[in-house]
């Protein structure tokens, strides 16, 4: 049953070092907030889990939290490369990064495939691709009754899913409104989860077939306004444009990086 915490009580208590997690969002109500605060602690040596890597995942990337990268496509939208990420990739700064590359609809059927509790995902693809030569993660296997060659993939299960959306109720029920993503499946699938909210209120007001996370599928709700910034959240913000074109050149180099971290990451936090 979902718990109402401080963000950086539901990051100590329940992300660990060596942990797998997932901080989910699809061009919307990314959690940058909970990405910061990951940061803040120095967490280390996790296993990174994103449909799209974007900004959140190169500066965790950059700031040395990562080890591990399962994903379906990596860049900052609109914009051009994640300099963090490649750093990493191909000059191991600040420490090696082992990626699995897949499809998205693959990484879309690893979801689901977890939040089933299954323990890989079946679909048609990957045929003429060249991913299976570099991602020891695809498998192909023969359908039992048609004996159709298919891919398989393990399905994602991780750790620690993270999330961010508009509202919670008292009882601890999540909304989830405007691009879902695949949201849903992840807390589904994870052993914990954590969910920023812009606020908590006493009636969700959602409409039908709105999508409502339970309480029991969630473990930590975090009040965190503007929790998604400079992502958008629907309803509340827009997307900072400028933002995502001004960090091209912010992540380009490794001491502009680690001034930006420095000022609007950790000094942050601790006025916070």
């Amino acid at each position: 049953m979902a718990e109402f915490l401080s963000l950086r009580e539901a990051v100590s208590r329940y992300i660990h070092d060596g942990d797998a997690v997932c901080l989910e969002g699809f061009t919307h109500l990314i959690p940058f907030a909970a990405g910061h605060e990951i940061i803040r602690q120095e967490k280390r040596e996790l296993t990174l889990i994103r449909m799209t890597p974007d900004l959140i995942y190169d500066q965790m990337i950059g700031a040395g939290c990562a080890k591990k990268l399962i994903f379906s496509w990596g860049g900052n939208p609109g914009v051009g490369s994640l300099h963090r990420m490649r750093d990493a990739v191909e000059r191991n700064w600040p420490n090696t990064l082992e990626i699995f590359e897949h499809s998205h609809a693959a990484m879309a059927c690893a979801y689901e495939a977890g939040a089933a509790g299954l323990p890989f995902a079946v679909l048609r693809g990957y045929v003429g691709s060249d991913l299976p030569k570099v991602n020891t993660q695809i498998k192909f296997i023969n359908c039992p009754f048609t004996d159709e060659r298919l891919a398989a993939v393990p399905s994602v299960r991780p750790d620690v899913a993270v999330i961010h959306a508009q509202r919670a109720d008292r009882n601890g029920n999540v909304l989830i409104e405007g691009i879902v993503g695949i949201q849903k499946e992840v807390v589904l699938a994870a052993k914990r989860s954590i969910v920023t909210v812009e606020e908590i209120v006493d009636d969700l007001g959602a409409s039908v077939n709105a999508c409502v996370l339970p309480a029991w599928a969630i473990t930590a709700i975090v009040e965190a306004p503007k929790g998604a910034s400079p992502s958008y959240a629907l309803g509340y913000y827009d997307r900072d444009n400028a933002f995502y074109k001004s960090w091209d050149e912010i992540a380009r180099d490794r001491e502009t990086f680690l001034t930006w971290l420095q000022h609007n990451v950790f000094e942050k936090g601790a006025a916070s």
